[in-house]
């Protein structure tokens, strides 16, 4: 598939994409401040989880289904450069266990 924008215009549109206050994280931001329950939005511990509940040790991560290769919704794979992002979402699994690993092994529940 040909890319109909020109260089600059790509380039603009994906410098708006963020990685931090996105809508789920706003939602569930608003669910755990409305119940009154301590958290901590994308503190700088290991793996970088988008919030940690520290009086229960918990680490939350909201992980996309495509980007994360969820098994529930596998959804829909790109057909261009299949091998690539084929490698790219079971690289994204397998440091995504390796981060819950090393967080359980610190004490935290994710």
């Amino acid at each position: 598939m040909v890319d109909n924008l020109t260089k600059a215009q790509r380039s603009y549109v994906m410098s708006k994409i963020r990685s931090r206050w996105t809508s789920p994280e706003r939602k569930i931001h608003n669910l755990l401040k409305g119940r009154k329950i301590r958290h901590r939005m994308h503190p700088k511990i290991f793996g970088s989880p988008d919030f940690i509940l520290k009086n229960t040790k918990m680490a939350v991560f909201l992980d996309g289904c495509f980007w994360h290769g969820c098994k529930k919704c596998s959804g829909k794979q790109p057909k261009n450069n299949h091998e690539f992002w084929k490698n790219k979402i079971l690289a994204n699994m397998k440091r995504d266990a390796e981060i819950k690993r090393l967080l359980r092994k610190e004490g935290w529940k994710v």
